[in-house]
């Protein structure tokens, strides 16, 4: 695959301060995306412009729809399901809580296994703590949370699953870290296992942030502090590098009407930060992503 694509800024999305989980919903042919610190969760409709934004009672990192449009969201205190109002509020019921293993903590990156289950992990806010209290869950369509199935992690990213399902990925993108890792996946359970490190990026650009698997079952990183995209191959081989304009992009998501745009939120440093930090980007880099997977279980509508 030769020559770089195009990279387009969404100029209606705005700027965010963390930009994260960008979500393609086809039923409603939109992008959805969060900026963690400000509470917010938006929508956009990209052919038209269109953005709606709605304020949460606290921080929201990652989320899921269900199949009913309600969302399952990892925020501070724990899991909610939170419903979104036609006049920009969002109103969170609380699901469930993990134990938090030390203060400061809240959730980071998650989204559906290929049968509906949510997963998501936490991590200690103040980074420069490089605290290893943070954990990965699944919150299975029953509604029960479970104890943490990996644990050890400091800043827990990168969460993603192969086109069968059989693989999951996770990262770690701390700059103590820097680690991709694959685990075999048993899907009738939901159980990973066999963890081996797939991708270093000590030996690439960057740190690995949030990440998204094509059709072609390749896997996507979002290279924090790098302005890349990083595409590694089943076997972990690097295969693409894409610059874009944003020295942090955060997390990217395939949509568009035929899955084809990849999107990639950013996060605007605190220093030395220039108009395209924060901003949302679009661009085709010849290859199909896959539907993102609904959580399976009801949800209550508050």
């Amino acid at each position: 695959m030769s020559g770089a694509p195009r990279v387009e800024r969404l100029e209606a999305a705005g700027r965010a301060t963390v930009g994260e989980c960008p979500v393609w919903h086809a039923k409603d042919r939109a992008l959805y995306f969060v900026d963690i610190p400000d509470r917010r969760i938006m929508r956009l409709h990209v052919e038209s412009g269109r953005r709606a934004d709605w304020t949460l009672p606290e921080q929201i990192a990652c989320f899921a729809f269900n199949a009913a449009g309600t969302i399952v969201a990892g925020m501070e205190t724990g899991l909610h399901a939170v419903t979104l109002e036609n006049a920009g509020e969002a109103r969170a019921t609380p699901l469930a809580a993990p134990r938090f293993a030390a203060p400061g903590m809240r959730f980071n990156d998650g989204r559906c296994d290929r049968q509906g289950r949510f997963w998501a992990g936490t991590m200690v806010q103040d980074m420069s703590l490089a605290s290893a209290a943070g954990a990965l869950y699944r919150y299975g369509a029953d509604g029960v949370l479970s104890e943490p199935v990996v644990d050890g992690l400091v800043t827990q990213n990168g969460l993603a699953f192969s086109p069968d399902g059989a693989t999951m990925y996770l990262s770690d993108s701390h700059p103590t870290r820097r680690l991709i890792w694959a685990f075999d996946y048993d899907v009738a359970t939901g159980t990973p296992h066999h963890r081996r490190v797939f991708a270093d990026l000590h030996h690439h650009a960057g740190r690995p942030d949030g990440a998204a698997v094509d059709a072609d079952g390749c896997y996507w990183t979002c290279a924090n502090d790098a302005g890349r995209l990083l595409r590694f191959t089943p076997d972990g081989k690097l295969d693409r590098s894409i610059a874009l304009p944003a020295v942090k992009p955060a997390m990217c998501a395939f949509g568009g009407g035929d899955l084809s745009t990849l999107y990639v939120t950013s996060i605007r440093p605190a220093v030395n930060a220039t108009d395209d930090d924060g901003c949302v980007f679009a661009l085709r880099p010849g290859v199909q992503g896959l539907p993102e997977p609904e959580y399976a279980g009801m949800l209550p509508v508050a």
